[in-house]
């Protein structure tokens, strides 16, 4: 019975993927969706940096936690000595862990439970990890006092956990990026033969942009970027694109995991510098590892910092350097930087 309602939570989660939500709508409509079938005093989601897991947002259910044991809660998140932590789950890429389940040692010295849940009257927590393809997106716990959570809810855990974390990657890339002159999410969701199923009215301005250019060119970029995403173990494909305006459009797709993974979620978005910077560099024929030492000058690290990021000598790295000066036009770092530099490259979108 479980496996019907974790495939019904599937596609009611791919479904919110699709309809522009930032993270935290996301969630809080996420919880409602899991909290029918795992029943919970509290539940605390979060959204996670995947770079260094450290929590960007939080959600809360219906019912939150006193507020004077919130700094309780983040402190034993941050010690670093706290089991079935978020980063300490995330690392060790186990999607659902128990915390009846420690040896009973650790259960018994625990410190989010001795120091928060059993002040409350609660005895049982679970948390699961939303991953995608190695990242970790977010995760949540879910506490409850009475019978613990049982497996068959572990299971279903599971089971719509990777789906979360797929709906939770999109709706990262809307609160970042997905808004247009205020028109809403630039959102287009696709099926199995690349043909739009769902087109948001921001995508739409961008199909219009793109088809000035050639008729049909939007559709025929929305394939190209399907089957990018479909090719990759990541399950996420970018493609960079002119506009009719002369700017760059940055073409994101990512696979969503669900009960059906054939659908692609495509966000556009207009190209920042940062994304058009490694083009420039092939462009003007740097080598690998010229481009490699271009981007760390860009980032402004002096050349011992470069030599020890890169393990190469000071001297081979001014070698490199004097060769990209050559291909790019430019006498010296300051040039280099001001020519390539992210912040400066204009979109024009």
């Amino acid at each position: 019975m479980w496996e019907g309602r974790a495939q019904a939570a599937r596609r009611e989660i791919a479904a919110l993927a699709t309809s522009g939500l930032g993270v935290e709508a996301l969630h809080a409509a996420a919880i409602e969706v899991v909290g029918d079938v795992v029943g919970n005093e509290l539940t605390c989601w979060a959204a996670l940096d995947p770079g260094t897991l450290v929590i960007s947002s939080m959600t809360g259910g219906r019912d939150r936690i006193p507020a004077e044991y919130e700094p309780r809660l983040a402190e034993t998140e941050y010690a670093g000595d706290v089991p079935n932590s978020f980063a300490d789950l995330a690392r060790r890429a186990q999607p659902v862990a128990r915390l009846s389940d420690l040896p009973y040692r650790e259960v018994v010295g625990h410190r989010r439970l001795n120091e928060v849940w059993r002040p409350l009257g609660i005895d049982h927590e679970v948390r699961t990890m939303f991953m995608v393809d190695g990242d970790c997106w977010g995760a949540a716990g879910f506490v409850r006092s009475g019978a613990d959570f049982s497996d068959r809810e572990l299971d279903f855990l599971t089971a719509v956990a990777p789906a979360i974390g797929a709906a939770t990657r999109v709706a990262v890339r809307t609160d970042a990026h997905g808004y247009r002159g205020g028109a809403g999410p630039s959102i287009v969701v696709t099926g199995p033969d690349g043909e739009p199923r769902a087109v948001t009215a921001a995508a739409r301005s961008w199909q219009d942009e793109l088809d000035l250019i050639a008729p049909g060119r939007f559709g025929v970029l929305l394939r190209a970027v399907v089957t990018g995403t479909r090719a990759t173990r990541s399950g996420t494909f970018q493609a960079r694109v002119q506009a009719a305006s002369g700017g760059w459009v940055l073409l994101q797709g990512s696979r969503l995991i669900g009960d059906d993974d054939s659908e692609v979620v495509v966000t556009i978005e207009p190209a920042s510098g940062r994304h058009l910077v490694g083009m420039l560099l092939a462009a003007y024929g740097l080598t690998a590892r010229e481009r490699e030492i271009c981007l760390e000058v860009i980032s402004g690290r002096t050349t011992a910092e470069i030599a020890d990021r890169l393990t190469i000598s000071p001297h081979t790295i001014q070698d490199h350097l004097k060769a990209a000066f050559t291909k790019v036009g430019v006498r010296s770092r300051g040039e280099l930087v001001a020519t390539l530099r992210p912040d400066d490259l204009t979109t024009g979108c």
